[in-house]
């Protein structure tokens, strides 16, 4: 689905009722399919601006869209993944990845059949009567994603899904994200704080300034897919990573 920012911007309120610009005004369009990762300063803003496309962020002035249709509330097509796995600590990994479908109305048996066809996707078939506090953090966050896949989402929207993981899980991670969006294609914008993550995963990096965040660069990243761990090293990857590195750190970051 193709997503657009019209000159959108946030702006908060202070204890003193004063503004606070957060975010904005940026513009930019992500098209049908693409793999969008954004970058910049810690506190520019990229969490709000997920916010604003999930419809959970009400713009200040701007707007975002898609298909041309105004974003001002949670969209159907759409599925959001925090830092924080959120998971209910009472229910199982079946039933906490089932939550969306429970919400939808759909039967216990049905989506049941549907979560335990998804699980050897995420190697968790041999969890699926596991509690959070018996999972790893990597596990943790394996299931929160798939509470994003069996929504069957046509947007993916990702707030630093990996961010709290070691740098070895972390890889390991993203590689398995780029094979389950391999088995039924979708948009995808991420926010994540790692530039080679960014250009290991995406179709384009979008590169933000210090608050309120303004789109800086936008880097098109042109390597072939699938995409390979080793590719970390090959020339091109370097001087893209090189690339974003320094339009960031022309910030001051």
């Amino acid at each position: 689905m193709r997503l657009r920012l019209r000159e959108l911007a946030v702006d908060f309120r202070g204890p003193d009722g004063s503004r606070l610009p957060a975010l904005g005004p940026i513009s930019f369009e992500v098209v049908t399919e693409e793999f969008v990762c954004v970058v910049g300063p810690s506190g520019c803003g990229k969490s709000t601006l997920i916010r604003a496309l999930a419809g959970l962020q009400p713009p200040s002035s701007g707007q975002a869209l898609c298909e041309g249709e105004v974003i001002d509330r949670p969209m159907q097509p759409f599925a959001i993944m925090f830092q924080d796995a959120n998971l209910m600590p009472w229910r199982t990994v079946l039933d906490n990845i089932a939550l969306p479908l429970e919400i939808a109305g759909i039967s216990r048996a049905e989506r049941y059949e549907t979560v335990l066809n998804l699980l050897p996707q995420l190697h968790l078939e041999r969890f699926a009567l596991a509690y959070p506090a018996e999972l790893s953090g990597g596990m943790s966050q394996r299931v929160a994603l798939g509470r994003v896949i069996v929504q069957n989402p046509r947007v993916w929207l990702l707030d630093e899904p990996f961010g709290a993981l070691d740098a070895l899980t972390r890889e390991k991670l993203s590689l398995e994200l780029l094979r389950l969006r391999q088995r039924n294609v979708q948009t995808v914008i991420m926010v994540t704080h790692d530039i080679s993550e960014a250009v290991l995963l995406a179709d384009r990096v979008i590169v933000m300034s210090r608050r309120p965040g303004r789109l800086v660069a936008d880097v098109r990243v042109d390597l072939p897919r699938p995409r390979l761990p080793d590719m970390i090293f090959d020339d091109k990857f370097l001087q893209l990573a090189k690339r974003v590195r320094a339009d960031i750190e022309s910030l001051g970051a």
